[in-house]
């Protein structure tokens, strides 16, 4: 797998940073790739500043920033001496802006970070600054769920075939790309799902719009039939011969099922594409992909369109 020539690892002290730093560490030596560690410093509120008098807020702020980075320095020392080209970068302000703008300043093509809740029944593994990097980042992003296990054993793609929009086979070749990558290298067995929906059926169903039944449910079968091949033509263009994999059509609403996939078969890592409530219909995008992140209590990796562009200016 060497497609990443510049990661961005977002360190984030506490659970689950060492296991993040040594997939991020493994992930820049198989691709041969420059690994940069970045913290972000957020400024002192300006109702505050009036409230510091011991020393001057400038100072304070020059103070945290030589310790983070000495820190993060500490912890980039071991990789360069084992080869990885690795380096170190304090910067301050909010923290998904200061990080995209380091993406389009520096050119990364991956970001990295560990998810900032513990997941669960009660609490959400998905925080502000992850969802506003999977909204607006214009490079892929990785959120990693803080574990002990460093292996993805089972890896899932949701994707979205329609061979007649360009843009979107696009974005799911991307998806399947990736996906396929990571399994060959982490030797798992690899699900890919597309959810689909039939427009009016409800309607259709109650009978305001007067389709007999039996018309109906030959119009549904004949839909389903379309789907899968398209389906099935996408999943064919990836050679999934050497992997282990299982494809998946279901008809529903994305938010309720992949996330019901997602616990039934125990998913470590989904790769899925994102897009800012903008151009793709019917793709996991804006509210609909947020409500499946919300859901999901696994590490997720997404994707943009080649044409996306970040509403972040440097």
């Amino acid at each position: 797998m060497k497609r990443f020539k510049k990661i961005l690892l977002v360190s984030r002290e506490g659970t689950g940073e060492r296991t993040t730093l040594a997939r991020a560490v493994e992930l820049a030596k198989r691709n041969r790739a420059r690994l940069t560690l970045v913290e972000v410093v957020e400024e002192i509120p300006r109702e505050l500043r009036m409230l510091v008098t011991a020393i001057p807020p400038i100072d304070l702020e020059k103070l945290v920033v030589k310790e983070r980075k000495e820190r993060l320095e500490a912890l980039v020392a071991p990789l360069v001496d084992d080869g990885v080209r690795a380096a170190a970068a304090v910067l301050v302000g909010t923290p998904f802006l200061e990080i995209i703008r380091e993406v389009m300043r520096k050119k990364h093509d991956l970001v990295i970070l560990t998810a900032e809740g513990r997941g669960g029944v009660k609490e959400r593994l998905f925080g502000s600054t992850s969802l506003h990097l999977l909204r607006k980042c214009p490079c892929p992003v990785w959120v990693m769920k803080p574990t002990r296990s460093r292996r993805y054993n089972r890896i899932l793609a949701a994707v979205d075939p329609h061979p007649s929009d360009p843009e979107r086979t696009a974005l799911n070749v991307k998806i399947l790309d990736l996906a396929t990558s990571l399994a060959r290298l982490e030797k798992s067995l690899l699900h890919v799902v597309h959810v689909w929906r039939f427009p009016g059926e409800t309607m259709h169903r109650s009978g305001r719009t007067r389709i007999p039944k039996r018309e109906l449910e030959a119009m549904l079968a004949e839909a389903r039939d379309h789907t899968q091949k398209n389906l099935d033509e996408l999943v064919a263009g990836c050679r999934l011969e050497d992997l282990k994999h299982r494809v998946h059509l279901l008809k529903g609403e994305p938010r309720v099922l992949i996330p019901e996939l997602v616990q039934e078969e125990r998913i470590n890592l989904i790769v899925m594409g994102t897009v800012c409530r903008t151009g793709i219909p019917g793709f996991l995008i804006g509210n609909t992909a947020e409500s499946v992140l919300q859901l999901v209590d696994t590490s997720v990796l997404t994707v943009k369109p080649e044409a996306f562009v970040t509403p972040v200016t440097v």
